[in-house]
């Protein structure tokens, strides 16, 4: 008898280790085992947990072409104790072709990696992102579907079809480790339910995606069998249910912070250092419930371990955007993501203290934040800007929501104020109408405040063969948005963009071929009101190819008009014959027809790169004539050992006039970054960055050929506009040590170097140069 008890006993056992869920075969509703137990996060899929764990097999591919079976086999492995939910990837591969290296944490890219999408929520529209490379290098953060600036449209990209990128900014403690087998790989994941936020109910169901990059073909892979032709990734997933008795615990996470910067500058005894006082600070995080969560800062720390990459513009009108990337910001900070960036949290400039309030309730996603900036950022010097953020964000049926948002900037004699609405509604699967209408309200002093508005509406259809974009959109002149970033202001702008995408059989040298044609007006938003005539006209015909093993290559076509504007010229005058000056009025239109191509290599084990290059006749915006264009952009990223990196990065910009082909305006920008990662917590970086540019004087060459003078604003006076050069070179040295997001040492040194000749011989001299230290420590209560 004893023996038949122990022989069921071993069967149970074995059913609940075969339970399997096949995401192929549609089973996608899991239920994985609560046990009552620990493990090591080792790497080793030993423990008795493991064999009791819910497995997830049949993974389908998913890009470039959707449907057909995974090429190579995945099982992933999960469970959940009361305090973590675990992760078990067991990833097959042939021998040699696994990707991986020791990689700085969100530096997994050209690395084979498993991304594992939670919906705590189970909306379908946001999840937290925790990815791993083969070795355990970790990658996170947050994808919110539906609040695309459009920033991420590159001019070649076209409208492709898939999923939208997740934002890697955001840092969130969660335990990994994997290694190499005979096999493919095995990785080991523990995500403490302290680092997530999820409704206070006694059961959850999460929604689940995840996701395997198959860097030696080129492919990713999903469990569940997602269509490309969707309106949603996230509303795809499969589901994690019947969770409970999950016990976050106290959720107080404390953060001391102590910095420390050195300016060296020169001065009349010879090169000095001014050093600031050491700056002490905290971050602290308090989860009041399971999801609401309070973040408080004082003296958030600079984190601008590296200076930004220098960007060229296509258009002087359109401002550059640099990412946010100080934690306090970062942490929850896709709740505040809203079209046309009405919030953009790098206009704090330097906060005294700061705190935000962040969660969901009862279907309603809020956020709130409110900031005291320091004396620097105000316009006398003397006053403190104080910023008052408020989005909320509501669920509608399946995939859509209607969301709130408010802003409010002050200081001494002025404010400017934003409310603005917006909605997403999906339907059909395959389509999203997004909404959104906004006004500001701006005071200076006793003046009368200027009320303006500015609105949008963008239509999509994301098919797998058809799809299309269309927007509408408008910015008054008046419009300002002080605590966002407006790129460029005062235009109504609408764009058609249709796409054909065509797939080929597996094992083709083309897997797919996506074309789109592109028709984009601009009217400047005056003209618009009053029924004039279209400013710039744009046709592009884009081509973008994915090549069997990871190829991609694009071409495109782009026919163009611009016309002249008046007011990006209003301090633009003619140097007369005689003396004095005449005005410049400029051609009518310019046309323009440029060519593009683009090429991306696939991730190689040691080496792989992109090449862009525009060329063709288009407008010299430095003297409002025609000119013969040359736009070049290369990387390469070269991984001799699983430690050392070595990117390299060239940008070309130059104007030669069509008149007489003399160059009116080049600028190149070298840049080396040199990584070696000593373990995955420690890190040592430099960068090199050589900013090199030359203008020629300028005339009036595309009417009178007279000299161009320009008025300074403040004095009124003209002056000829001469030619000039500059070159500069940064230096950016870096020892990071960071066992967990939180708890960091930071030890730099960056350098400027200038000097008067770009292109000639002459000697680099320091202009300025800076030592700054940081040290912070998570206390996890």
């Amino acid at each position: 008898m004893a023996f038949l008890l122990l022989l069921s006993l071993l069967a149970a056992d074995d059913t609940v280790a075969a339970t399997a869920f096949s995401g192929r075969e549609g089973r996608l509703k899991v239920r994985p085992p609560r046990l009552e137990e620990t493990v090591a996060v080792d790497g080793v899929l030993d423990e008795p947990a493991w064999r009791k764990a819910a497995r997830l097999t049949g993974f389908s591919q998913y890009s470039p072409v959707d449907g057909r079976p995974a090429g190579d086999r995945t099982e992933v492995l999960v469970w959940y104790s009361p305090t973590a939910i675990h992760f078990g990837i067991q990833a097959e591969a042939a021998p040699g072709s696994v990707r991986a290296t020791l990689a700085n944490r969100d530096k997994i890219d050209s690395d084979d990696y498993v991304q594992i999408f939670l919906s705590t929520f189970n909306d379908g529209r946001q999840a937290w992102l925790f990815a791993v490379n083969p070795l355990g290098v970790q990658a996170d953060g947050t994808l919110v579907e539906g609040t695309g600036t459009g920033r991420e449209s590159g001019l070649l990209s076209g409208l492709l079809s898939g999923r939208e990128a997740p934002d890697l900014r955001a840092d969130f403690v969660f335990e990994s480790k994997g290694r190499l087998t005979e096999a493919g790989f095995e990785v080991e994941v523990r995500i403490p339910f302290k680092s997530l936020r999820f409704p206070a109910s006694d059961r959850q169901d999460w929604g689940l995606h995840v996701v395997r990059r198959v860097q030696s073909a080129g492919h990713e892979d999903s469990w569940v069998p997602a269509r490309r032709a969707a309106a949603s990734f996230l509303g795809q997933s499969g589901t994690l249910e019947g969770l409970t008795g999950l016990r976050p615990g106290l959720v107080l996470d404390v953060a001391p912070i102590l910095t420390q910067k050195v300016d060296g500058a020169p001065s009349p005894e010879g090169w000095s250092y001014d050093a600031d006082a050491p700056r002490p600070g905290a971050n602290v995080r308090w989860g009041v419930t399971s999801n609401l969560t309070l973040n408080g800062s004082v003296n958030p720390d600079f984190s601008q371990v590296e200076s930004d990459v220098q960007q060229f513009t296509f258009d002087p009108r359109v401002a550059v955007f640099y990412p946010e990337k100080r934690p306090f910001f970062l942490d929850n900070g896709e709740l505040f993501t809203t079209p046309n960036e009405l919030i953009y949290t790098r206009t704090i400039a330097d906060p005294d203290v700061a705190a935000k309030l962040t969660g969901k309730l009862a279907g309603t996603s809020v956020a709130a934040l409110f900031a005291v900036d320091g004396r620097g950022a105000s316009a006398s010097g003397e006053d403190h800007p104080i910023f008052g953020i408020l989005r909320m964000q509501r669920d509608v049926g399946k995939g859509s929501k209607a969301a709130l948002v408010y802003t409010d900037r002050s200081e001494a004699g002025h404010s400017n104020r934003v409310l603005a609405g917006d909605a997403r509604v999906t339907w059909g699967g395959l389509y999203s109408l997004q909404l959104q209408a906004a006004a500001s309200r701006t005071r200076d002093g006793e003046a009368p405040a200027v009320v303006a508005p500015l609105w949008q509406a963008v239509l999509g259809r994301n098919g797998r063969s058809f799809g299309f974009r269309y927007l509408f959109s408008g910015i008054d002149d008046d419009f300002r948005a002080e605590s966002g970033f407006i790129a460029r202001g005062a235009i109504v702008r609408a764009t058609l963009d249709q796409r054909r995408t065509f797939f080929a059989r597996a094992g083709s040298l083309l897997e797919s071929l996506s074309c789109d044609v592109v028709l984009d007006g601009i009217w400047k938003y005056q003209d618009f009101v009053h029924g004039r005539g279209l400013l710039e006209k744009k046709l592009h015909f884009n081509n973008n190819a994915v090549l069997r093993g990871g190829w991609k290559a694009g071409a495109s076509v782009l026919v163009e008009s611009f016309g002249y504007d008046p007011d990006l010229y209003r301090d633009y005058a003619l140097a007369a014959p005689g003396g004095g000056v005449l005005p410049f009025t400029g051609t009518p239109s310019l046309p323009n027809l440029d060519f593009g191509l683009t090429l991306e290599t696939p991730q190689f084990s040691k080496v792989s790169g992109t090449a862009f290059v525009l060329w063709g006749k288009d407008e010299n915006f430095f003297e409002w004539s025609s000119a013969d264009i040359l736009y070049l952009t290369f990387t390469a990223d070269w991984r001799p050992t699983d430690k050392l990196r070595l990117s390299a990065q060239y940008q070309h910009q130059q104007f030669d006039r069509r008149s007489d082909g003399s160059t009116v305006g080049i600028r190149k920008i070298p840049r080396l970054k040199l990584e070696y990662q000593l373990s995955r917590s420690i890190l040592l970086r430099a960068v090199g960055e050589y900013d090199a540019a030359r203008q020629d004087d300028l005339r009036d060459d595309s009417r009178t050929e007279l000299p161009i003078v320009i008025r300074d604003p403040a004095t009124g006076q003209y002056a000829p506009a001469l030619g000039s050069v500059r070159s500069r070179l940064r230096l950016d040295f870096l020892f990071a040590y960071q066992p967990r997001p939180g708890t960091v040492l930071f030890a730099g040194y960056g350098s400027t170097l200038a000097r008067t000749e770009p292109f000639g011989p002459r000697a680099l001299r320091r202009e300025s140069d800076g030592f700054f230290f940081k040290i912070s420590y998570l206390f996890r209560l």
